[in-house]
């Protein structure tokens, strides 16, 4: 996983919209990247409703949003739509962006074991380099955890 002083690394995804996000136009802004396991499931739309709600802050706060999944573009452009997200949210299918990360982990849901994305929030300067990562997520809260670094 990306840790404190790792450098943004060099991505290119689809957005709900099926337009190109590149990692090299998010220079310049702190930039805040959030993984999540799976659009509109009941913790992630806690999660991603409560960094919309909380959005002006965080811009105020000199910060710009972008949230990624395993999703297809369908499936974020229904989620996307569905709530008016102020930000982007990536498609990552091929997983390529999630593991750059380290996110792709094994996890443990009521005895079972499997692989799947570790909720985490990642913070860069406007340099790209990591200055905080935030790995117990508290959906509800998860504006204010930014905020409080």
């Amino acid at each position: 996983m990306l840790k404190v002083g790792d450098k943004l690394p060099q991505f290119e995804g689809t957005n709900q919209d099926g337009e190109a996000i590149s990692s090299s136009t998010l220079i310049g802004k702190k930039l805040v990247v959030f993984f999540y396991p799976q659009a509109s499931t009941p913790t992630c739309t806690v999660e991603a409703c409560n960094l919309s709600d909380n959005y002006s802050k965080l811009e105020k706060a000199g910060y710009q949003l972008l949230g990624v999944s395993g999703d297809s573009v369908k499936k974020q452009k229904n989620f996307h739509s569905k709530f008016a997200f102020p930000y982007d949210l990536i498609a990552d299918e091929t997983r390529d962006i999630i593991e750059k990360f380290g996110v792709w982990q094994e996890k443990k849901t009521f005895g079972k074991t499997y692989m799947g994305i570790v909720r985490t929030t990642f913070i860069f300067d406007e340099n790209g380099v990591c200055t905080r990562v935030i790995e117990k997520v508290t959906s509800k809260t998860a504006a204010d955890q930014i905020l409080e670094g």
